[in-house]
């Protein structure tokens, strides 16, 4: 990057003027959810942001499937697949349904599936920049 660039960076991330809006900033303040909530939702994030984990939860938009028909269709091993799922299922993304010796597995709800169909359509209808990806360009 030029230095003009760094500029422009710095002004669109910043404030030019210090100035508060106490009116707003006391109403977002006020439907903040407890910190908590924000930790959990976190969590939830970081799950979404492995690409093996997020994989699984795309093959799931379709309904409900087994490790087997999970590892066959991602590409990961059972035990993998076993592991993320345990991760996802601990942190209610999805749930387990048993019949005999088989689990199947499916979204928790459809709050996972708008979370999902939200974000898929977002990458889909932007470019993202990745400056991590491309060394700053």
């Amino acid at each position: 990057m030029n230095s003009s660039s760094d500029e422009t960076v710095l002004t669109l991330d910043g404030c030019a003027v210090r100035v508060v809006d106490a009116d707003r900033v006391t109403s977002v303040c006020e439907r903040m959810p407890a910190s908590e909530d924000l930790a959990d939702t976190a969590e939830v994030f970081g799950l979404l942001s492995d690409p093996n984990r997020l994989r699984l939860l795309v093959a799931l938009l379709d309904g409900e499937l087994c490790v087997c028909d999970l590892a066959a269709v991602t590409g990961q091993s059972e035990s993998g697949v076993s592991h993320a799922l345990r991760l996802l299922r601990a942190h209610r993304v999805v749930v387990a349904r048993r019949a005999g010796r088989m689990a199947y597995y499916r979204l928790a709800d459809p709050h996972v599936r708008m979370l999902l169909d939200l974000a898929l359509a977002h990458t889909e209808h932007t470019e993202a920049m990745h400056p991590e990806r491309d060394g700053g360009r």
